[in-house]
């Protein structure tokens, strides 16, 4: 496939006007695919700014930047007009601290974190990584402390960690954001699965919808509605309540340390996710909404859509 020469010239001009171009899905504020989001995520570990183009809004640049640098997938890193790579890279070279060098960062702190993984969280942990050979166990924390765990081939720049038998993964970021957790194995009316502890954390609160209605009433806390958009298009967001996906983690998180939080979503189970969230951030009263919009439709207000 050849590239016409007007597609050429944007590009080399784009590579030319910013020394970082990150050619993305979505943008930097809101990437729209799990790889873009990982680039951005590091980036924003090392650069202030960087220049961003969201190939979505732009099917020529979306195809050309492919054959302009011979590089199939999306996203794709230039640095000083030259290409550096797609996520996988971009994560390999943080790791190693080349990342850092390119950009005249400070080499990346290395120390191994202390952490406890709870006999519980080990125990099932050893169960479900028992067929996973080859594979390491990853645990990835972002700037806002969200937190993942995945099984992928480990790398001699991981950063490792043992705990009560099990080896741990991590990135130099994660490594630090996880001095003194905790990982343990929880039981919740939602389910099953391992939770990981800040230290100082406080306890994420339960709230019921009726509870939740006489609280509006007072005017003494903030809701959020962690819904994506199909989900709040289904069903509106109650008229009191800010939206995360509009407004954004850093704006929310702004907030003072004190205001009472209460997040809400379809059933009861992301705005726990979302709430954990704010907590490590340090927020002090933060409850989940049982049940979410769903339970709020059924007790409270049948005029709210279920779906």
């Amino acid at each position: 496939m050849s590239l016409e020469s007007a597609t050429r010239e944007r590009i080399e001009s784009l590579l030319k006007d910013h020394r970082v171009v990150l050619f993305m899905k979505g943008t930097r504020q809101q990437p729209m695919c799990g790889f873009s989001a990982a680039a951005t995520n590091t980036l924003n570990e090392l650069l202030p700014d960087y220049h961003t183009v969201n190939v979505l809004e732009d099917s020529e640049i979306r195809e050309g930047i492919k054959v302009f640098g011979n590089w199939p997938t999306i996203p794709q890193l230039y640095v000083d007009g030259e290409l550096i790579g797609g996520a996988d890279i971009i994560r390999q070279m943080y790791g190693s601290g080349e990342l850092h060098q390119l950009f005249g960062a400070t080499p990346p702190d290395r120390t191994p974190p202390e952490i406890t993984i709870t006999d519980k969280a080990a125990e099932s942990i050893r169960q479900g990584t028992a067929n996973a050979q080859g594979m390491a166990l990853h645990l990835e924390i972002g700037p806002d402390h969200s937190a993942g765990f995945q099984l992928a081939p480990g790398s001699e720049h991981d950063i490792v960690v043992v705990a009560n038998g099990i080896e741990v993964h991590f990135d130099p970021a994660s490594a630090q954001r996880a001095k003194g957790i905790v990982i343990d194995w929880v039981s919740t009316m939602q389910g099953e699965g391992l939770s990981l502890k800040f230290p100082g954390a406080v306890e994420l609160k339960s709230m019921s919808v009726h509870e939740l209605k006489q609280r509006l009433a007072k005017g003494d806390l903030t809701l959020i509605d962690v819904r994506p958009a199909q989900g709040r298009m289904m069903a509106a967001p109650l008229a009191q309540a800010r939206v995360l996906e509009d407004e954004g983690y850093a704006a929310l998180a702004a907030l003072p340390k004190d205001t009472t939080l209460a997040f809400i979503c379809h059933h009861g189970i992301s705005s726990r996710s979302a709430a954990e969230r704010f907590i490590a951030h340090g927020f002090t009263n933060v409850y989940s909404v049982d049940g979410g919009m769903d339970a709020w439709a059924a007790e409270i207000d049948s005029s709210v859509p279920r779906y």
